[in-house]
């Protein structure tokens, strides 16, 4: 299931923001590559395979378990 799993720019985002650049920029938190913009990280992620790396698969990984943690929170969640 999570190798079919579509990548976001709003994934890239939120990824990015775990890790603020002090330039304006978008960095590839799996490769650790500068881009100038959004669209060109998320093609370089989404290619990132035929470049030798393997960032496509660490999205996705990534993805998967913010959703994990998303459905044990809501689990845990008290029910009004």
């Amino acid at each position: 299931a999570s190798s079919r799993t579509s990548i976001t720019s709003q994934d890239i985002l939120t990824a990015s923001l775990q890790l603020p650049l002090p330039q304006n920029g978008y960095k590839c938190l799996s490769c650790c590559r500068l881009f100038p913009t959004l669209w060109s990280v998320k093609n370089h992620i989404q290619h990132s395979s035929q470049e030798g790396y393997s960032c496509k698969v660490f999205y996705r990984r990534l993805k998967a378990m913010w959703g994990r943690e998303r459905r044990e929170q809501e689990a845990a969640a008290p029910v009004a």
